[in-house]
């Protein structure tokens, strides 16, 4: 019943405030890195009313008087050359291009004792499947009232554990690349809200234990993962500082500690890009 009342939840929410399009006037840049899991922060050269990547929906923003396409790329994109595709204002289309540099991410190599959360039993499959849709129908989430924050404070106090990028072995085994930051703290150390925005699912989940997704609007919107509490609701908004909940070691962990990642365009990116320090 719990899946079906945030499915059905974050369906509506998604027909709601995500059928349209709109630019958005932002008070801070991103860092532009134009690697894999990097973003891309192109001018336009053109007035645009929409843009796409890869079959999703691209942030328009204003900074400074000048119109910018900002644009997360995707960790599996190689080096060489990406399209998107802007609608200008005057109805046609233009294809733009840009030019991804490579980048290598180092290995990390992690003992998992419970073998369920590195080989999941046919029970585990179904849940993690259901689990799935929900968090994906938070993440294609769209918000055009919400201004987005590129620089954050980190979400909590501690020591940076694992780096974005790191491809994962868990007990000898590949698995998918780090898609978020780890930062390492006691169990029940405050974490806080990097940013503003709208509390768009909560939950327990199979591999990301107690977990928040907080939506910042146009596309940018963070995770986190592993907490002991989850102090806030699906649905409420949440300002810059906010406690939202505490550090745990729920999931699959090796102890306490916060995951934190950060989605633009559907695409996860590196989050110190977004940290001001």
């Amino acid at each position: 019943m719990k899946y079906v009342k945030h499915a059905i939840y974050l369906v509506l929410l998604h027909l709601t405030i995500s059928s349209g399009y709109a630019n958005v006037d932002i008070s801070s840049m991103p860092n532009s890195s134009m690697v894999p899991g990097g973003i891309a922060v192109i001018p336009t050269p053109a007035r645009a009313v929409s843009g796409s990547y890869r079959d999703e929906r691209i942030m328009l923003a204003d900074f400074e008087g000048k119109q910018f396409a900002v644009i997360g790329i995707p960790l599996n994109v190689g080096a060489g050359t990406e399209n998107f595709t802007l609608t200008l204002a005057d109805g046609g289309e233009q294809k733009l291009a840009f030019q991804v540099q490579e980048k290598s991410y180092t290995e990390q190599h992690l003992t998992i004792t419970n073998n369920r959360q590195v080989n999941p039993n046919t029970e585990d499959m179904q849940r993690i499947s259901r689990e799935r849709i929900e968090m994906d129908l938070a993440f294609s989430t769209w918000t055009e009232h919400l201004e987005p924050v590129f620089l954050m404070k980190p979400p909590v106090e501690g020591v940076r554990s694992s780096s974005f990028g790191l491809r994962r072995f868990f007990n000898g085994q590949a698995r998918n690349p780090h898609s978020g930051m780890d930062i390492a703290a006691d169990e029940g150390t405050p974490i806080y809200a990097p940013a503003s925005g709208i509390i768009r699912a909560t939950g327990n989940y199979f591999f990301n234990g107690n977990t928040i997704i907080l939506d910042h609007g146009h596309g940018l919107i963070s995770l986190y993962c592993h907490m002991n509490t989850i102090d806030v609701e699906i649905g409420s908004t949440v300002k810059t500082g906010e406690q939202i909940g505490r550090v745990g070691q729920t999931g699959r962990v090796t102890g306490p500690h916060l995951h934190w990642s950060i989605n633009l365009n559907n695409t996860r990116v590196d989050p110190a890009l977004f940290l001001d320090d």
